[in-house]
């Protein structure tokens, strides 16, 4: 229950996504001050029942399970870095968890996102896609939101992906945004293009610079994490077979395998299904290779 694993559950409470909420955190103090603090506000939220514990007990016989733990991203530090010790704790708490719970989806939202995914879902025998990453769930919500900023349009009318790593190495999929239906390379405001290359090259880095920003600023992202879990969550629970892009152990779309990173996936009850293989650009497809071999040298340095 830091900032990330608190605001999930704010979230999730406030949107109604889930009947019942159970909070886990090594420091019995601070869970039981974040459930009465949450619970002191149900008379404005759907009802849920919200319960929590030092005791990983408390989790028995989820649904969905939201794993937060781990050390958190410090000014100026890659989420890469992170990578060794947050791999050792997925490791850890993934069989765990579902031992108490072995039909739960889990879903990650440690970081380096990617690299811990492959870890915990190599570290049980489950079903493809029950352990799934948060991805670049996150960060294609950035991008649409930069672009409708742009575009001085409402962000549900903009449609896009950011692919591959959460991190540094993401591609941004302009080829396929579209703005209110028309393509974003097309999309013109009184006569003019919006969306040159430039203008396409500064929210490209808006939004691989936009953690850096949030943590020199405030020490960590937290809010829009916790809305974006929200929303897996409920496309989880509701089996939405929703389209969202999500980190998963891919095996063979676009001749990549063996490797965690995001690429637009169905959510549903079972978890991460069916991968979408959307058209890519030569500059797309040379810039998912190059990020899925950044990742893998991580792994195969890691011993995942």
């Amino acid at each position: 229950m830091g900032s990330v694993g608190t605001a999930i559950a704010y979230a999730c409470l406030i949107r109604g996504s889930a009947g019942s909420l159970a909070l886990y955190d090594i420091n019995a103090t601070k869970v039981r001050a974040e459930v009465l603090d949450l619970n002191h506000g149900s008379q404005f939220v759907p009802h849920c029942r919200v319960t929590g514990s030092d005791d990983l007990a408390v989790t028995e016989s989820s649904g969905v399970i939201v794993v937060t733990a781990g050390a958190k991203q410090k000014p100026g530090q890659s989420r890469l870095e992170l990578a060794a010790a947050n791999v050792s704790i997925a490791q850890t708490v993934t069989p765990a968890l579902l031992e108490r719970s072995p039909d739960a989806v889990v879903v990650f939202v440690t970081n380096p996102v990617d690299v811990v995914t492959f870890a915990a879902a190599h570290s049980v025998d489950v079903a493809p896609g029950q352990v799934f990453g948060s991805g670049t769930l996150l960060d294609s919500s950035r991008f649409r939101y930069l672009i409708a900023e742009r575009a001085d349009i409402a962000v549900g009318n903009v449609h896009g992906f950011i692919i591959g790593e959460h991190g540094d190495s993401e591609i941004p999929l302009w080829s396929s945004v579209s703005v209110g239906g028309v393509p974003a390379v097309q999309f013109r405001r009184d006569g003019d293009l919006v969306f040159d290359e430039q203008t396409r090259a500064e929210i490209s880095a808006g939004v691989v610079n936009a953690a850096y920003e949030i943590i020199a600023g405030k020490g960590a992202t937290n809010l829009a994490i916790g809305l974006s879990s929200a929303r897996i969550v409920e496309a989880i629970l509701g089996d939405q077979h929703r389209v969202l892009p999500v980190s998963t152990v891919q095996r063979g779309v676009y001749g990549i395998d063996d490797v965690a990173f995001s690429l637009p996936t169905i959510v549903s009850a079972r978890g991460a299904g069916r991968v979408l293989e959307v058209p890519l650009d030569e500059a797309e497809s040379t810039g998912l290779h190059a990020s899925a071999a950044t990742l893998r040298s991580v792994q195969e340095s890691l011993g995942i």
